[in-house]
């Protein structure tokens, strides 16, 4: 017999049902909806690809990643977690704000032709990073040394270059790591042997030195050393490494030595091909016995051959190491010792004790340990001539092109008035014109600024601002140093300085608000850059609104970083309009005591802002007495809101976010703070700099402010950085 069961959904059931498939609805479309600073980490990417058509779905503008299903992003609520757009054809840089992925786990953007250097900040809790098989140079970020979550990392069939970089002793997740096919030179870094997890090694085809002994204790079980110039006897612990190819290299022949210390290999004996068998070590009968003894004859004991080697051989050392340690005696009087890269700590800006140390060592008088070279890379000895004919060490070599005397003469009519762009207090800069169109600016420095140990160490200089890269900085393309000529040359910013834009520019070409706030954000970037990511840090010294060169899309770009390592001559008289120009900026321990840190250039920066938002120049004798000064008149005002809106440039009529205007007037006061202990690391004016723009409607496209300048128009974008 057959039961019919009937099921009547009352009203209220049914009303029950709809509202939970509401609610589960709602519930949905708010896990895609993409916090705000994963969105602006792509928006940046995406701008700075080319051949972006491939990346469907993707804005530069707005947009809701995860809501919205935007190409190869994956996400988990509203983190985005996962970007791979691999093998898109895709061309350009990568940006410079994937640090604000901070959830994002997998990076792989292997397989096309993106271009230029890693950005120093990447995502930093990544557990995969693909950037394989692409255009990129320069050499791995330093960054990469606090991405402790690491278990995939190939950056192969690049153009690296310098050394590795010691930056893997927090990286005991590591499995897999792909160096190959590059042009990494210098032995394997000492932290490699912290990399307790790692399976997977390939570095072969670079230009890699030294031996293998850093690896004797991983737990490898591939690894690829081949077509790389490492010597040296081969660690037996290798031997049981199950895919081993090491050909191309010139390894000692004969049975390994214990570890290290360890002498050269014999002259002429050298193996090369992968085909002889990997050099057997100690027998296990022979494990316990000590390891001078494994050649001889334990019962018998050395005979005399070998007693009168090691007579001769000891007697050799000790001789080598009293020339050794005459020479270090003598050599240290002369010359400042790059630090080596196992003494290389993390930036890490809380680090009060670091901070104050680094504090400590940059004082008025910069010299060129000011500028060593960038983290992750390693130095190089070279020997050049110097002026008085002397061989003079320097710490690295010169990468940026050589230009003849002549040929910049040509390119700027013989530095002519008319191409003269600019005056600092080492030189004036000039416009040039190249035959093959190229525009760009030599900067001509003044013989009389600089002592005879200056010009020695000009080329050391040229080579550590050469390296310096970042995309709010002028970069150096090149330099000369001939016929007693010292010259820089740099690429052209052709919109003029953020200086002329502030006080000399025709009223229907002012700044913007929101222009305004990424010209400060942008310079922020770049200060963050040398102080926070450069090792150790790097003084500007001579930060101003007159060295923040402007584009044509009225981006910012840092210029003269490094020149502190070139500081004028303190017995050249520098002219009064130099002197007053620089004085305004100058933070009160300068003027006091004549001591110059990285925090004198944060008040440098506030003061900056302060022009930023005033219109007003730092030093204006024109004004009555009490507003002559800009930070003293200005300051106790910043937290009065009635009367920071009187302070505000009236060129911008009105045109700016009241809550903004305070947020920016907040960041000023902690920067111009009298004592430098009080005033904040960069990375933090960066951040909330960054959280100020954040708090604008990111769904909001900008309209008639997409130039960046104010026009005569009705008020609009009251909202865009509230």
């Amino acid at each position: 017999m057959e039961t019919k069961v009937t099921v009547k959904f009352t009203p209220f059931f049914t009303a029950l049902v709809l509202i939970a498939a509401v609610i589960f609805s709602f519930s949905d479309t708010a896990g895609g909806t993409t916090d705000p600073s994963d969105v602006q980490g792509l928006q940046v990417l995406y701008t700075s690809l080319n051949s972006s058509s491939q990346l469907t779905g993707w804005k530069s503008s707005g947009g809701d990643p995860c809501g919205e299903s935007w190409k190869g992003v994956m996400c988990q609520g509203s983190a985005v977690v996962s970007v791979q757009i691999s093998g898109l054809g895709l061309s350009g840089t990568l940006g410079y704000m994937l640090n604000n992925l901070m959830s994002l786990k997998t990076l792989d953007l292997s397989g096309n032709n993106i271009q230029d250097a890693i950005p120093y900040q990447l995502p930093p809790n990544l557990t995969t990073l693909n950037l394989a098989n692409n255009n990129i140079s320069g050499n791995l970020p330093y960054s990469i040394s606090i991405m402790a979550s690491l278990n995939y990392l190939n950056i192969s069939r690049n153009l690296l270059s310098q050394s590795i970089g010691d930056m893997f002793a927090n990286h005991s997740a590591l499995a897999t790591l792909d160096l190959s096919f590059n042009n990494f030179t210098g032995d394997l870094p000492p932290s490699f042997n912290s990399l307790t997890n790692l399976s997977i090694l390939h570095v072969q085809n670079n230009q890699l030195t030294g031996s293998l002994y850093i690896l004797a204790g991983l737990p490898l079980t591939n690894l690829n050393v081949a077509n790389n110039h490492f010597s040296g006897w081969m660690p037996e612990e290798l031997n049981s490494v199950p895919n081993f190819i090491y050909d191309g290299n010139a390894f000692a022949n004969g049975p390994a030595p214990p570890s290290p210390p360890y002498t050269s290999p014999p002259p002429g004996s050298s193996r090369n091909n992968r085909n002889h068998s990997p050099p057997s070590g100690h027998s296990s009968q022979d494990s316990d016995h000590p390891p001078t003894e494994h050649n001889g004859n334990k019962k018998n004991g050395l005979t005399t051959g070998p007693i009168i080697g090691i007579v001769v051989g000891s007697s050799l050392a000790v001789l080598v190491m009293l020339v050794l340690v005459f020479c270090l005696q003598r050599g240290n009087k002369k010359e400042i010792v790059a630090r080596p890269s196992s003494a290389i700590s993390l930036p890490v800006s809380t680090d009060k004790a670091n901070t104050e140390m680094q504090e400590q060592r940059a004082k008025s008088t910069v010299t060129t340990a000011d500028l060593k070279p960038l983290p992750a890379e390693r130095v190089a000895i070279e020997r050049i001539q110097g002026k008085n004919g002397s061989i003079k060490r320097m710490k690295s070599p010169v990468t940026a092109t050589s230009y003849a005397v002549a040929a910049l003469q040509t390119a700027t009519n013989s530095f002519s008035q008319e191409n003269l762009v600019g005056e600092g207090s080492l030189g004036r800069v000039y416009k040039a014109e190249f035959p093959n169109g190229k525009i760009m600016a030599v900067k001509k420095i003044d013989s009389a600024a600089l002592s005879l140990q200056e010009e020695d160490n000009f080329l050391e200089a040229v080579s550590n601002m050469s390296r310096l890269r970042h995309p709010n900085i002028v970069p150096l393309a090149g330099y000369c140093a001939e016929h007693g000529q010292r010259l820089l040359v740099y690429d052209f910013v052709g919109n003029g300085s953020l200086h002329d834009m502030l006080h000399f520019a025709d009223e229907s070409k002012m700044l913007t608000w929101n222009a305004r706030v990424r010209v400060a954000l942008g310079t922020a970037r770049a200060l963050e850059y040398l102080h926070e990511v450069c090792l150790p840090s790097i003084v500007h010294r001579n930060f101003k609104s007159a060295n923040i060169l402007l584009d044509e899309e009225l981006n910012p770009h840092l210029s003269d970083c490094g020149l502190a390592a070139l500081t004028p001559n303190t017995e050249r008289q520098i002219s009064s309009t130099q002197m007053i120009g620089s004085f305004g900026y100058s933070a009160p321990e300068f003027a006091l005591s004549g001591i110059y840190t990285v925090k004198s250039d944060v008040y440098s920066f506030g003061v900056v802002m302060l022009e930023l938002l005033t219109g007003r120049k730092p030093l204006d004798s024109s004004r009555e007495r009490s507003e002559q000064s800009l930070v003293r008149w200005a300051t106790p005002q910043l937290h009065d809101i009635d009367a920071l809106a009187k302070m505000v440039d009236s060129s911008l009529n009105g045109m700016y976010p009241a809550k903004s205007l305070s947020r920016f007037a907040d960041i000023i006061a902690i920067c111009v703070q009298p004592e430098p202990e009080f005033r904040p690391p960069m990375s933090e004016v960066v951040q909330a700099l960054v959280r100020l723009m954040q708090r604008a409607s990111i769904t909001q496209r900008r309209s008639s402010d997409d130039s960046g300048f104010t026009f005569k128009t009705p008020y609009h974008e009251a909202t865009d950085l509230s």
